[in-house]
């Protein structure tokens, strides 16, 4: 299925704070993430991390796509737009948790493509 939340990052200025603040108000246990510098949060219904030197951040929700190239081609198709950084990692990385993209909607508000592995 397309379209379902997939994954939710939240950018923060420091992840250890972030790491206690969040453990402490849901409950929710995490991990170094792949790369080291950000956590990897589990104990939570969606999959998510938490990325440093990012303060003030909203948090960036992810929509599950079955083609990455296609999806961002018709976001483009319908006057929005993607972020050209590359999230996703080494290939090992996107083994484990897929592709990622940033995009803004034809308005501007940010969101988040993803296609699983596999």
């Amino acid at each position: 299925m397309t379209g379902e939340i997939t994954f939710f990052e939240l950018g923060v200025d420091d992840p250890a704070r972030a790491h206690a603040f969040y453990g402490g108000l849901f409950g929710w246990t995490m991990r170094k993430s792949p790369d080291g510098t950000g956590l990897t949060i589990e104990g939570s219904s969606v999959p998510g991390g938490i990325h440093g030197g990012d303060p003030g951040s909203a948090p960036y929700l992810f929509f599950r796509v079955d083609d990455i190239d296609r999806a961002l081609e018709r976001v483009r198709e319908l006057g929005g737009s993607v972020e050209e950084v590359e999230i996703d990692g080494d290939a090992d990385a996107q083994a484990r948790y897929g592709r990622f993209r940033i995009c803004r909607d034809d308005q501007g508000s940010p969101f988040g493509l993803h296609q699983p592995p596999g």
